[in-house]
């Protein structure tokens, strides 16, 4: 009987679900028949034509996926860390992180930002992208672009757009050696970029054992410490906010930064603490930023606590 992998269509899903596959098969020394990867269309890969805002957020993403692991359909389910809601479905529990790769953004169509021709049209369905961009660029058009990240290239090639921006980790992972990379000082990235989280039952004790052994704890630690950061703001899929925890020994540094639709506006901070009691500090970050921000950003986020 097969350990059943379940994951979205698209190039780069199939990709992380097949590195998924080969580090259980490493750990466990399983062969090639012991894991199957089950396929699950979701209402985000099938509704393309507008921002995952207006038709429901991230859930779109996750919503089938956990439907099929709470049936018994799949037994794990592996995701885009940065697509996964940061409340998740009741029975459901986030059980394990592949090593996290590149966190840093490529700009397709131009060899950085201050390149861009003036008036650029830049497609992104993101806006903490858009309003980064903006931030700089005030002069830029962005474009709502979605689809695979094929799809996102033939834009830019054809000349429909004259840029995007991708993750670095996913066109690494689908050997695209293509773009130019913008540095973290001049782009910080969506909470939990780079890397792929693994979802199981919550309870299914055989599988959170199995999901142990190839559970990433540096890359578990800082994408909990982003989410954590996520959740204290109250953001939403119309938020523009960034977030990064790095580790440096036995202390995690956090950077965020919130901003205005149009990038007009933008709040930054960072706080240095031991990882063991990093969470407070990461919440009070949040508070500290909404506080500092003005009317029209702190319209975009509703902490729980307010």
């Amino acid at each position: 009987m097969s350990f059943k992998i379940g994951t979205r269509g698209s190039p780069l899903a199939l990709a992380q679900a097949h590195m998924t596959a080969a580090a259980l098969r490493d750990a466990h020394g399983w062969a090639e028949q012991d894991v199957e990867i089950v396929v699950i269309h979701t209402t985000g890969d099938k509704v393309q034509d507008r921002p995952l805002a207006e038709i429901g957020g991230k859930a779109l993403w996750t919503k089938e996926l956990d439907a099929a692991l709470m049936d018994g359909r799949i037994d794990i389910g592996v995701h885009s860390m940065k697509d996964v809601e940061t409340q998740l479905r009741d029975g459901i529990a986030l059980a394990a992180m592949l090593p996290r790769a590149d966190v840093r953004e490529r700009l397709i169509g131009a060899a950085s930002i201050a390149a861009l021709q003036h008036g650029a049209r830049v497609g992104t369905s993101s806006p903490r992208r858009a309003a980064q961009l903006k931030a700089q660029r005030p002069d830029i058009i962005t474009e709502v672009l979605r689809g695979n990240v094929a799809t996102r290239l033939a834009k830019v090639e054809s000349g429909a757009i004259d840029a995007t921006l991708l993750a670095a980790a996913g066109l690494d992972r689908l050997g695209q050696n293509v773009g130019s990379l913008i540095e973290l000082d001049e782009m910080l990235p969506a909470s939990a970029q780079g890397a792929v989280g693994i979802t199981a039952r919550e309870g299914d004790a055989a599988t959170l054992a199995v999901l142990a052994a190839i559970n990433h704890a540096p890359t578990f630690a800082c994408v909990s410490l982003e989410r954590g950061f996520l959740a204290a703001l109250g953001g939403s899929c119309h938020s523009p906010v960034a977030a990064l925890a790095q580790l440096d020994g036995d202390s995690v540094r956090v950077r965020a930064q919130i901003l205005s639709e149009c990038g007009s506006e933008m709040v930054a901070g960072e706080v240095t603490a031991p990882l063991a009691e990093a969470m407070p500090h990461v919440t009070a970050l949040a508070a500290r930023l909404l506080a500092d921000a003005g009317p029209a950003v702190r319209a975009l986020f509703s902490p729980p606590h307010a």
